[in-house]
């Protein structure tokens, strides 16, 4: 498939199914400058599914490089106000929101200090995670391939790195199929399947057992275990990933114990990467953080608040997704996430537990951290409140 062609269809996918704007809605698109062509294909297809504005949002990742490099250290905390009352905004407007990945400039931050690049959280707002668990917005996350990012993801080469990446795009997202929508509604129906049996076992807790992992993760007693297709407050259904293969909870952020080994490398939105990373965990905080590269980066981000240590989402992957099989490392955490069970320091879901008590407990951070933990030699174990241990996941093959 052409780039040309992968942009047409991903439009349709992300605006049409992932999140399902509907006439009359503003459309928020944020993207990096050399994502510019799949955001005019999705302001095309918003506005002929009726949208009444289209906000075009573009987040230069040169500018912020400028900022980390040469800015008063005390100043790398700031956001300016109106970006956190436009987020707010989107959602007292009920407005749809597409967020497009791709690092358009891989390695653009490597040469600076990490512990301030970690200071530095944008483009992410905290007011993000309030719409996210409000349900106030319709929203997707979609991937889009740059050269940058291919040649990050295909070094070397005979030049194909563009074209091996976008067929792999296409694969993933399933636009390689006559109608991917169709394809994902089947994908789906298997992962809200897996999810309802988790949610039906109440498990106390689950464990990760593999090479330089064993940890548990104690859930709250109403973790509702749920596949990445969501319902705002108004009734819309949503895909909030694009690519998904996943089912996710919330687990207790006090209950968190044992070491436990990233099986791929951790890459935040700036496109910054933590190589090597080993977490330790005491009581439900990271006492414990190191790697072979970027530990600092994360160390600075995990620091923004007390609830930066304590986890906020436990995710487990099996092995029919798309993804994990092509045995490819993306370095976009929208796709590598959903290769392997992950785990995720920071804010969690209130929607994700059903009692109002436990939603009280849901970790509160300004971050949310993803970082792979899985793989098919790491056995996922629950834990039932009498403390037998039943299979859940063997050669990331379902047990339950």
């Amino acid at each position: 498939m052409d780039v040309d062609e992968l942009t047409r269809r991903l439009a349709e996918l992300a605006i049409a199914f992932g999140a399902n704007v509907q006439p009359g809605q503003i459309v928020f698109v944020q993207a990096e400058p050399d994502h510019a062509p799949l955001v005019r294909a999705l302001a095309d297809e918003a506005y002929r599914r009726g949208a009444k504005f289209v906000d075009a949002f573009y987040f230069d990742p040169q500018v912020k490089r400028a900022r980390i490099a040469l800015a008063d250290e005390e100043t790398l905390d700031f956001v300016p106000p109106w970006y956190s009352d436009r987020i707010l905004a989107l959602g007292d407007e009920r407005a749809a929101r597409v967020w497009v990945t791709g690092a358009s400039r891989p390695g653009l931050f490597d040469d600076l200090d990490p512990g301030r690049a970690g200071r530095d959280l944008m483009p992410r707002l905290k007011e993000t995670g309030k719409i996210v668990n409000d349900r106030t917005t319709n929203w997707t996350i979609v991937p889009y391939p740059t050269e940058g990012w291919a040649q990050q993801v295909h070094p070397g080469g005979n030049g194909d790195a563009l074209q091996r990446l976008t067929d792999e795009l296409a694969h993933v997202l399933r636009l390689d199929e006559d109608d991917p929508v169709a394809a994902w509604q089947e994908r789906f129906r298997d992962t809200r399947s897996a999810a309802a049996r988790l949610t039906e076992r109440r498990f106390d807790a689950v464990r990760f057992d593999g090479p330089g992992t064993e940890l548990t993760v104690g859930l709250l007693p109403s973790s509702r275990w749920a596949a990445a297709t969501f319902e705002t407050v108004d009734g819309l259904e949503h895909k909030p990933n694009l690519p998904s293969e996943e089912v996710f909870t919330t687990p207790d952020p006090t209950r968190a114990d044992g070491h436990v080994t990233a099986t791929k490398p951790l890459v935040f939105s700036d496109g910054s990467v933590v190589r090597g990373l080993t977490v330790r965990f005491e009581g439900g905080r990271a006492v414990e953080i190191d790697a072979d590269e970027g530990a600092a980066n994360l160390q600075a981000r995990v620091a923004k608040d007390d609830g930066g240590r304590a986890l906020g989402e436990v995710a487990l992957v099996d092995r029919e997704g798309r993804i994990g099989p092509l045995g490819t490392v993306f370095y976009d955490t929208l796709l590598d996430e959903n290769a392997a069970s992950h785990i995720a320091l920071g804010s969690g879901f209130g929607f994700s537990v059903e009692d109002d008590a436990d939603a009280e407990r849901v970790n509160q951070s300004a971050i949310h951290i993803d970082f792979m933990i899985g793989g098919e030699d790491v056995d996922v174990t629950g834990i039932t409140r009498e403390a037998d241990e039943v299979p859940v996941l063997r050669g990331g093959a379902w047990q339950v």
